[in-house]
């Protein structure tokens, strides 16, 4: 690795590694992208969560977790930064971000593992990238056993036919509050991209890809199809953030309305879950069921969450309130 450089260590079929390079470079992080090997998965082995991808520091450190490297890159790189300069701005950011990493996914990964055409789609190339098979690599051997790990964890991240038709219709939802504000010089909360844009830009690059969400995509959101393409390297765009009503109307409350009305509600039901010791959670959002077993994880997602809105001073506080009660976000945030 060239001194002074990162080295990003993914796969193209991670939302989470394309969310990190598209980050890295909007900032004009020095890095190089490297596809995920068998020697570097030993190497990166002791990383607990194992998850891709793995960013390599200068030091030649090994750490993963997006969110948590991205805000560690703000600390250390100055300039272009993805983090709104307004708190309440930023807390919606944070917000946002959550929606898409930790709901966004289970639409994907339904798409991607659901039908038999997704399946063989997917299965070529991630399979011979994500190198968790002892079979020759890029042999069929190596991709069928990642289609059937993939398969086997359906049911564990929810992508099952009892809920199939909520992560369907959240998919939907997703890509109408996108589709009227995307633009050529139009993002969340300015002309400028931030921590949220590349987070929905991870997990929508990859339903821009797969045969079944690509083709619900391109009939219903097209220039969303476009702006997740564009975004993929946007070292060349400069902007501002826009003024704090603007930034939380329109595009951000058309996503906090699903935050409402469905993620905060699933959160809040998986901690409710998991403090009785129940083996499965159940929630009805928009009509339709969704239900499997909690995970801790989540728990610390909205402890998380709810612990940045308690920092916020009044004012901020305050100034939330209004988009946050039409949303349906308040309640769950605001709760002790």
């Amino acid at each position: 690795m060239t001194e002074g450089r990162y080295r990003l260590i993914g796969s193209t079929a991670s939302p989470y590694a394309l969310k990190l390079r598209a980050l890295l470079r909007y900032r004009r992080i020095p890095h190089d992208w490297v596809i995920m090997t068998k020697a570097l998965r030993e190497a990166t082995a002791h990383l607990r969560p194992m998850l891709i991808p793995v960013l390599q520091y200068p030091d030649g450190s090994y750490r993963g977790e997006t969110t948590t490297l991205a805000y560690d890159l703000e600390k250390r790189h100055r300039g272009r930064s993805v983090i709104p300069e307004d708190k309440a701005v930023a807390f919606i950011c944070d917000l946002l971000e959550d929606l898409a990493d930790e709901w966004a996914v289970k639409p994907l990964f339904l798409y991607r593992w659901w039908d038999v055409e997704d399946q063989a789609y997917v299965s070529r190339w991630a399979g011979e990238e994500w190198s968790t098979s002892e079979a020759e690599t890029g042999s069929a051997q190596e991709i069928e056993e990642f289609r059937q790990r993939q398969i086997s964890r359906m049911a564990i991240l929810g992508a099952t036919a009892e809920n199939k038709p909520l992560l369907e219709e959240s998919y939907r939802r997703i890509l109408a509050a996108f589709e009227p504000h995307v633009g050529m010089t139009r993002y969340l909360f300015g002309s400028r991209p931030s921590l949220a844009d590349f987070a929905w830009f991870g997990q929508l690059s990859e339903m821009a890809t797969d045969p079944t969400p690509m083709r619900i995509m391109r009939a219903a959101a097209p220039f969303t199809d476009h702006w997740v393409r564009r975004l993929d390297d946007a070292s060349g765009v400069d902007g501002a953030w826009y003024p704090r009503e603007q930034a939380l109307s329109g595009w951000a409350e058309a996503l906090l309305k699903i935050a409402g009305e469905l993620y905060l509600p699933f959160l809040v039901a998986n901690e409710k879950a998991l403090a009785k010791g129940l083996e499965r959670l159940e929630i009805t959002v928009w009509g339709l069921p969704y239900a499997l077993a909690p995970f801790k994880y989540q728990v610390k997602c909205l402890q998380q969450l709810r612990e940045k809105f308690a920092a916020l001073n009044a004012a901020d506080r305050d100034a939330l309130q209004p988009p946050l009660e039409r949303t349906g976000c308040w309640m769950h945030l605001a709760a002790n």
